[in-house]
C-alpha cells in the first residue's frame, strides 16, 4: 500500500505530480491511499516524487479531464483524490474515452461533484454581503461566508473584478482572502465573530428589499431552490423573509381590490437650446469657426470637425446625418463606404458631385470603441441641437434652390420631428422660405441590407430619388 500525503488537497498541480509518479511506478488505484495534511510517520521514503527521479512516460489524457479534475478537487468529499486517480488509471490503460460514458460510476460521481462545486461558486457570488468598517486610513468592507467546498480561491478573482476599487476581505472557516486594491492575498480561516454584524447602510438595504418584494410573484419553493435556507443565517435581508411570506397573500388581495392607478404620461426632457453667435462671411469663415466649436462633448474624442464642402453657390444642398470613421480621419463628408455608394448613385442619376454642396446634420464623429475599431453611434438630441446653428448657417450662406435629406436625422432637422422617412420619402415639400426639399434613405442603410436582391432593388429606388434633382439642376 502506498500512502500519499497532500499538503493541499485542492491543488491540481500537487495532485497531478503525485498521480504521474504513481502511474510511472505502476501503482494500481487499489494500492494507493490518499490523505491530506502533514502526518508524521505515515509517509514512506519513496511516496513523494523525488526531483532527481528520471521521468517516465505515463501516457496522455484528454484536456477535459484536467478541467474536470481541477473542479472536482475543490469538493469536500475525501474520496475525490482516489476517484480521480482511478479514472486517470483507466484512461491510460485502455479506456481513453471513458469520460464520454455518462453512466459510468466514476464519471457520474465526478460530474455530480463538479456540479456541486460550480453551484457553490454561483451561490457565493450571489450571497456574499459586505459590511463597511470605517478605519482611519479609509473604509474596509468585510464579509462572512460559509461555503460547502473549497471554492474561495476560485471565486476570489470574480470579486476582484467586481469590486476592484474597494478594500475588502472575505472570511470563511477554512481560509480568508483580502484585496487592498492592488494585491490579492490569502490567509488562515476565521470565525463568524471576526466579521461585523451590521453597518450604517443595512437599514437602508432592508427598506429597499422590503419595498421591491412583489407578493404576487412569490413562489416559496422556487425561492428556496435559488436561495437555500442554509444561506439565510448570513444574509441581512433574511430576517424579513418569514414576515414577507406570511403577509404575501393579504398584500396581494389588497393589491387586487385597490383601484387601478393611471400611469404617468411620459414627458421627454426638453432639449436645451444652445445660443451661439455665428460669424458673418463666407462658408470658409464658418468652416474655420466650426473647428473651435465646443457646444457639445463630441469634439473631444473626434479627430476633427467635418464641415460641409462644395460650391457655395450650389443650386442643390445634400444633407446627411453625421460623419463616420473615414470622414473623421479625412475631415471631409461622404468619403467612406456610404460616400462611395452615394457617388455611384449620383453617377447613375447623371448628377455631378462637384455641382453640389454636401454637409451633415452633426459635424463630429460619435463612436464607441471596440478594441482597435471605432463603431458608429447615433448622436442624441442635445448633440444634434448643438450642431443645428451650423447647419442653418450653411443653408443661409449657400441659399440652395433645393435640398435633399439623406436619412431620418437629416429629414427631421429640416421637416420637423413628426416627419416619417419611409412614408414620405421622394416627395417634394416647399419650405417656408420657398426652398424645395425632399428626403430619401441614407446610403449606409443600403449597405446594411443583408439580402443582395433587396439591396439591388433599394439602390435602384435610391437612384430614382436622386434623379428628382435633375429638374432643379438646370
Amino acid at each position: 500500500m502506498r500512502v500519499v500525503v497532500l499538503h493541499d488537497g485542492n491543488d491540481l498541480a500537487e495532485w497531478r505530480t503525485h498521480a504521474r509518479a504513481l502511474l510511472a511506478d505502476g501503482l494500481l488505484p487499489s494500492d494507493v491511499q490518499w490523505q491530506v495534511g502533514e502526518i508524521a510517520g505515515l509517509l514512506p521514503a519513496d511516496a513523494s516524487p523525488a526531483d532527481d527521479k528520471p521521468a517516465v512516460k505515463t501516457g496522455t489524457v484528454p484536456r477535459e479531464f484536467l478541467s474536470l479534475a481541477d473542479t472536482v478537487l475543490a469538493h469536500a468529499d475525501a474520496r475525490r483524490h482516489a476517484v480521480l486517480y482511478r479514472l486517470l488509471w483507466r484512461m491510460t490503460h485502455g479506456e481513453r474515452h471513458v469520460l464520454g460514458i455518462a453512466s459510468d460510476d466514476d464519471v457520474a460521481w465526478c460530474e455530480q461533484a463538479a456540479k456541486a462545486v460550480r453551484r457553490d461558486m454561483h451561490k457565493m457570488k450571489a450571497f456574499v454581503r459586505f459590511r463597511e468598517v470605517k478605519q482611519l486610513e479609509g473604509s474596509v468592507f468585510i464579509a462572512w461566508f460559509e461555503p460547502s467546498h473549497a471554492i474561495l480561491s476560485r471565486v476570489a478573482p470574480f470579486f476582484v473584478r467586481r469590486f476592484a476599487g474597494m478594500h475588502w476581505s472575505i472570511l470563511t472557516p477554512a481560509r480568508s482572502v483580502h484585496w487592498d486594491g492592488q494585491t490579492l492575498t490569502f490567509g488562515a480561516g476565521a470565525q463568524k465573530g471576526d466579521a461585523p454584524n451590521e453597518d450604517a447602510l443595512e437599514a437602508l438595504w432592508l427598506t429597499y428589499f422590503a419595498n421591491v418584494f412583489n407578493p404576487a410573484r412569490l413562489k416559496v419553493q422556487a425561492m428556496k431552490n435559488e436561495m437555500p435556507v442554509r444561506y439565510w443565517k448570513n444574509l441581512p435581508e433574511a430576517v424579513l423573509i418569514p414576515g414577507l411570506i406570511r403577509d404575501a397573500t393579504a398584500r396581494m388581495d389588497a393589491m387586487v381590490q385597490s383601484a387601478p392607478t393611471t400611469p404617468k404620461k411620459h414627458i421627454p426632457a426638453p432639449v436645451e437650446r444652445i445660443a451661439m453667435s455665428l460669424p458673418d462671411g463666407s462658408i470658409d469663415a464658418l468652416r474655420r469657426q466650426a473647428q473651435q466649436c465646443r457646444a457639445c462633448p463630441l469634439w473631444e474624442p473626434a479627430t476633427q470637425t467635418v464641415f460641409g464642402e462644395g460650391r457655395d453657390d450650389a443650386r442643390v444642398m445634400v444633407i446627411g446625418e453625421q460623419p463616420g470613421d473615414q470622414e473623421d480621419l479625412a475631415g471631409r463628408p461622404f468619403v467612406g463606404p456610404a460616400g462611395q455608394l452615394f457617388d455611384r448613385a449620383l453617377a447613375q442619376a447623371g448628377i455631378a458631385r462637384d455641382a453640389l454642396y454636401i454637409t451633415n446634420t452633426v459635424k463630429h464623429f460619435k463612436f464607441e470603441p471596440r478594441g482597435k475599431r471605432r463603431l458608429h453611434a447615433r448622436a442624441n438630441a442635445q448633440e444634434q441641437a448643438a450642431c443645428r446653428p451650423w447647419l442653418l448657417a450653411e443653408i443661409e450662406r449657400v441659399a440652395p434652390k433645393a435640398i435633399v435629406c439623406l436619412g431620418a436625422m437629416a429629414a427631421q432637422a429640416i421637416f420637423g420631428r413628426s416627419f416619417r422617412l419611409l412614408e414620405q420619402r421622394g416627395q417634394w415639400i416647399d419650405l417656408d422660405d420657398g426652398t424645395r426639399a425632399f428626403a430619401t434613405v441614407h446610403p449606409s442603410y443600403l449597405l446594411r441590407l443583408p439580402d443582395e436582391r433587396a439591396r439591388h432593388e433599394a439602390t435602384a429606388h435610391f437612384v430614382r430619388d436622386l434623379s428628382m434633382l435633375c429638374e432643379v439642376m438646370t
